[in-house]
């Protein structure tokens, strides 16, 4: 899992930089306005998560440490995404109810709780691999991973003319490349979900995450250079593309452990 938790580990410290830079949470990703308009202390919230996270992300790739920073990210990332259910009753209550509106607020809870996922993983592979905590973990690391996607997917179906206008103008067919993107979104999430072909959709989907951060995340950057949120989206995808990968080589060193096992037992 080397590949993904460096991926993992340098989106989970360049978010807390972001943070720590701009003295301020990213509204894409951490609405703590979702708490209320004015927050006490904000800036200084911001900073200590901005800390948190670099701390986080630098233990989760040390041997050593690679526990305490899979469970210190995952706190954070669970604070996040309950900014983001304190966004369900505030955008309710100011825009009614409205499929968008829902849909939306879901698309950001559900890319927080997707970065739980990989740490849950990790925390667990410090295991024996048989216990009950690599069971658990691995159970809860599908649903975190796998329901993410296929809520990706229906909001790029709901939100079609939005997303069509982030593809690259170079690329043409907007519409078509969203409808694509949607379906693989949403076709990846149920395999993940139900078992079937799980490895090979997580690693399609970190390849998928991997092109759009180079043709979608990194360009608008060199454009809007001093903007947080467009350099988040970026990070964010660096530690989505970790976590991806993170799940399937989780699953393929199970699958292989099954296999080795009764080899083992024979030659005995």
């Amino acid at each position: 899992m080397k590949v993904g938790v460096w991926f993992y580990g340098l989106g989970t410290v360049l978010t807390g930089i972001l943070d720590v830079v701009w003295d301020a949470f990213d509204d894409s990703h951490q609405p703590i306005q979702a708490l209320g308009k004015n927050v006490p202390g904000q800036h200084v919230l911001a900073y200590g998560a901005g800390v948190w996270l670099v701390a986080a992300g630098l233990a989760i790739l040390s041997r050593r440490s690679l526990k305490i920073g899979a469970a210190a990210s995952a706190i954070a990332y669970l604070i996040f995404a309950t900014f983001w259910l304190s966004r369900y009753y505030a955008g309710i209550h100011a825009l009614g109810w409205r499929i968008d509106v829902l849909a939306g607020i879901s698309f950001g809870l559900a890319q927080q709780l997707m970065l739980v996922a990989p740490a849950a993983i990790v925390y667990a592979s410090t295991a024996s691999p048989d216990s009950l905590l690599q069971k658990k973990a691995a159970i809860a690391a599908r649903w975190l991973l796998g329901l993410p996607p296929v809520l990706f997917g229906l909001f790029h179906l709901i939100g079609i003319r939005v997303f069509a206008s982030i593809v690259p103008h170079w690329m043409g067919f907007g519409y078509f490349w969203t409808v694509l993107t949607g379906i693989a979104f949403f076709l990846a999430g149920c395999a993940i979900c139900s078992g079937i072909m799980d490895v090979l959709a997580s690693r399609l989907l970190a390849l998928m995450l991997l092109l759009f951060e180079g043709f979608v995340e990194i360009p608008p950057i060199f454009i809007r250079l001093h903007n947080q949120a467009t350099w988040a989206g970026a990070v964010y995808n660096l530690a989505a593309i970790g976590a991806c990968w993170i799940f399937a080589e989780f699953l393929t060193s199970r699958a292989d452990r099954r296999r080795i096992e009764p080899a083992q037992n024979v030659a005995a």
